[in-house]
C-alpha cells in the first residue's frame, strides 16, 4: 500500500507542519489541504505547502489515498460525515488528535464500510498554533502512536507507520486506552501541570511573578498553548487525567511528608533520581533526531 495523493484536513500547526514535511521528504506526492478559511487555503497554496487547496472537504479527499484529519478532534465527526460519501474505500484515513478512545470510536463509525480508519498520535506539537507556526521539521525523532483497532489488517498498520516514519517519525503501536492513559501522564497532566503553577503564584503572591526567572517561564512554557483545544483535549481524556492528577497529589504528598521530616537525604534522593530520568530522556531525544 503506497500514498500518492495525500489529503490533509486543516492546515493548522499540525498539519501544516505534515503538509511541510511531506512536500520536503516524499518527491512525487501530490498534497491536497481543505482548510475551514477560504484564507488558509490560498497560504497553504502560496506557502508551497499544496498542490491543491480549498474548502471544499468532499473535492480535496475525492481520489485521495490517504486522508490525515488535523483538526481539533471535536471538529472531526462532522468533517468526516461530509466526506464519507466520496472517499475511495481502498482509501486510509488517520488522524493527528491527542485523546485516542473517543476519536477511534467516533470516526471508526462513521467511515465502517467506507474506509479503513487508523488512529495516529505524533506525539509533537508547541505552544504556538496556526498554520504560520507551521515547519516542515515538526516531526523529525517525534514518536507517533498508532493505534488499530481488533480488525486492522496488519498491511494497513505497516503502510500507516512506513509514511508517518518518512515524515521523521518514529512509530509505537497500542491500544486507544493504553494511550489514553499514558499521554494522560506525559502531555495532559504536564500542561495542566504549567497551568496550575502559574495559577498558584498568581493566586497567591501575584507581585511575585515580578520577580520570575527563566526557570519558571520554562516550567511553564506550554501553559502558552490554545487554551480551547487544551480545555478540550483535557475533558475528553477526563478519567484518564484525573487519574494522573491523583497521582500527581500522592506525590506531592510524599514530599510534604519528607519536608516536615527534614529528611535531607530522602529529598535529594527524589530530586537526584527525577534529574536522572529527566537527563536520560533528554539524550535519548537528542539521539532520535541526531
Amino acid at each position: 500500500m503506497s500514498f500518492s495523493t495525500i489529503a490533509i484536513l486543516s492546515p493548522g500547526l499540525l498539519g501544516g507542519s505534515l503538509a511541510l514535511a511531506i512536500r520536503e521528504r516524499l518527491r512525487g506526492v501530490e498534497i491536497r489541504v481543505w482548510a475551514r478559511r477560504e484564507e488558509s487555503a490560498e497560504k497553504a497554496l502560496a506557502w508551497g505547502m499544496a498542490d491543491a487547496a480549498s474548502t471544499d472537504a468532499a473535492a480535496i479527499v475525492r481520489g485521495a489515498d490517504l486522508i490525515v484529519f488535523c483538526m481539533p478532534i471535536g471538529a472531526m465527526p462532522e468533517v468526516a460525515r461530509q466526506i464519507a460519501e466520496v472517499v475511495r474505500r481502498e482509501a486510509l484515513v488517520t488522524d493527528v488528535g491527542s485523546v485516542k478512545q473517543p476519536v477511534v470510536e467516533r470516526l471508526g463509525a462513521i467511515f465502517r464500510g467506507r474506509a479503513e480508519f487508523v488512529g495516529s498520535h505524533p506525539m509533537a506539537g508547541s505552544d504556538q498554533a496556526g498554520i504560520e507556526a507551521a515547519r516542515g521539521d515538526l516531526f523529525e525523532g517525534a514518536v507517533t502512536i498508532l493505534t488499530p483497532g481488533e480488525g486492522t489488517r496488519q498491511e494497513t498498520v505497516q503502510a500507516l507507520a512506513n509514511f508517518w516514519e518518512s515524515v521523521g517519525c518514529r512509530v509505537a503501536i497500542a491500544t486507544a486506552r493504553v494511550h489514553d492513559e499514558a499521554v494522560a501522564l506525559i502531555s495532559h497532566l504536564p500542561h495542566l501541570a504549567a497551568a496550575v503553577l502559574v495559577q498558584t503564584a498568581l493566586r497567591e503572591n501575584p507581585a511575585a511573578l515580578d520577580w520570575r526567572g527563566n526557570g519558571f517561564l520554562d516550567t511553564t512554557r506550554v501553559a502558552s498553548g490554545p487554551p480551547a483545544m487544551w480545555a478540550e483535549i483535557l475533558l475528553e481524556n477526563r478519567e484518564a487525567v484525573k487519574k494522573a492528577i491523583h497521582a500527581m497529589i500522592e506525590n506531592l504528598s510524599e514530599v510534604t511528608k519528607l519536608l516536615d521530616a527534614e529528611e535531607t537525604g530522602a529529598v535529594e534522593h527524589y530530586l537526584a533520581e527525577a534529574r536522572h530520568t529527566r537527563d536520560r530522556l533528554k539524550q535519548k531525544a537528542q539521539k532520535a533526531i541526531s
